[in-house]
């Protein structure tokens, strides 16, 4: 894998081969994800569609720079997806990208289509507001973590599976992320084709993220 710095942190990125002439899909990972725990579905879509394709790291996930800070910022998927995403775009050389996110992947591509050109967006369980089952969910987990098996599962993809974790954890229970919200900011100045899916039994959302997409 390779590395390059943007907004001021190394990040891990692997390129996948495709018809360069062809929009490059940037894959976007979820909220403890990383490059690895897509396992073959990037290379699956590239394969199917013939476009190159970028997957990475972000910042505090997978082999890019461990988090410094004690915490995230309330505002984390705007800062990636307004300052880290377009200078990791711009240092690859990549013009109106079809992004593909999946939960905090797919709201950072969001963020990012309605401030940026871009060829089209496919998100999955994307958050554009906060829902009570998403926080529910997200408490169960952090209160049960140290003794559940998942700081050993996490920590085959993670340098510090514990800043991974609890960076990721500790905002999503920030009293003050309960009133994040891109539904009137962003999402209506998004004119790139859209793509999202919402699975029905997911713990962390429901097909009320997708009603206020297609509202929107």
């Amino acid at each position: 894998m390779a590395s390059v710095d943007a907004a001021g942190h190394s990040l891990t990125y692997e390129w996948l081969a495709g018809d360069a002439a062809k929009p490059t899909l940037v894959f976007l990972h979820e909220g403890l994800g990383s490059i690895r725990q897509w396992r073959d579905f990037p290379a699956r879509v590239a394969q199917a569609t013939g476009c190159r394709a970028l997957v990475y790291d972000r910042y505090g996930y997978g082999q890019s720079d461990v988090l410094q800070e004690k915490r995230r910022a309330v505002r984390f998927m705007h800062d990636e997806a307004l300052g880290t995403l377009p200078d990791l775009l711009s240092k690859l050389k990549i013009k109106t990208p079809i992004l593909v996110g999946h939960s905090d992947g797919a709201s950072i591509s969001l963020i990012y289509a309605g401030a940026h050109p871009v060829r089209g967006v496919a998100v999955m369980a994307p958050h554009v507001f906060i829902e009570k089952i998403c926080i529910d969910s997200i408490s169960k987990i952090r209160n049960g973590f140290e003794e559940s098996g998942l700081p050993e599962r996490l920590g085959r993809y993670h340098r510090d599976v514990r800043k991974t974790f609890y960076g990721w954890a500790d905002v999503w229970l920030d009293p003050e992320f309960e009133r994040w919200d891109i539904r009137d900011d962003f999402l209506p100045r998004i004119s790139a084709p859209l793509l999202a899916i919402q699975g029905q039994d997911d713990e962390y959302g429901t097909l009320a993220q997708l009603d206020e997409i297609s509202a929107t």
